[in-house]
C-alpha cells in the first residue's frame, strides 16, 4: 500500500478493487472477501462480469500511463484468475486467495509512485518470462526426443 506521500490510484479504481477483492471482512478473522469469488459461483455469467470489471482496471491503468510491461503483468494476473476461476469450487477458492485486482492495484500504484524504476523492473520480468517461454518448450522437446530415442533403443530397432 502506498504511504500518504506516494501517488495513489484514482478512487474509482480503488473502489472497484475493494468491491471485487475486499468488500467484506469475514467475522472473527482478518480475511476479507469481495464479489469476485461470489460472482464466480454463477457459472459463465459471474466469471464474465468479474472479468469485465477487472479488465476495466487494466484499461484505466493504460489511461493513467502504465507501461506496456506493467499492463502485460496486470493482464497476466487477470488471465490466471480467469483460467483457474473457471474450475468449479477450486476456482472460487483460488479467487479468495489470489486477489488479482489487489495485485493489479499494487502494480499500478508502484508505477505511479516511481515510473522509471517500475519500467526497469517490468522490463527485467518480461525478459525473464520470454526466456522461460523459450527454454521450457525447448527443454520439453529435448526430453521427448531423448525419451523416444531411449524407447527405440530399448526395443532394439
Amino acid at each position: 500500500m502506498p504511504r500518504d506521500s506516494e501517488p495513489r490510484a484514482p478512487d474509482d479504481v480503488r473502489q472497484i478493487v475493494t468491491w471485487l477483492d475486499n468488500a467484506v471482512r469475514i467475522p472473527g478473522t482478518d480475511w476479507r472477501i469481495g464479489l469476485d469469488p461470489l460472482l464466480g459461483l454463477a457459472p459463465g455469467l459471474g466469471d464474465t462480469v468479474s472479468s469485465v470489471l477487472s479488465g476495466w482496471i487494466v484499461v484505466r491503468a493504460a489511461g493513467l500511463g502504465a507501461s506496456p510491461a506493467t499492463l502485460a503483468r496486470m493482464t497476466g494476473n487477470l488471465l490466471i484468475d480467469a483460467l483457474i476461476g473457471t474450475l468449479p469450487v477450486l476456482g472460487d477458492m483460488f479467487d479468495f486467495g489470489f486477489k488479482a485486482n489487489q495485485r493489479n492495484l499494487a502494480l499500478l500504484e508502484g508505477h505511479l509512485a516511481d515510473p522509471a524504476r517500475r519500467r526497469v523492473v517490468d522490463r527485467r520480468l518480461v525478459i525473464a518470462a520470454a526466456v522461460v517461454a523459450v527454454l521450457v518448450p525447448s527443454g520439453l522437446a529435448v526430453l521427448v526426443g531423448w525419451l523416444v530415442f531411449a524407447a527405440v533403443r530399448a526395443i532394439g530397432w
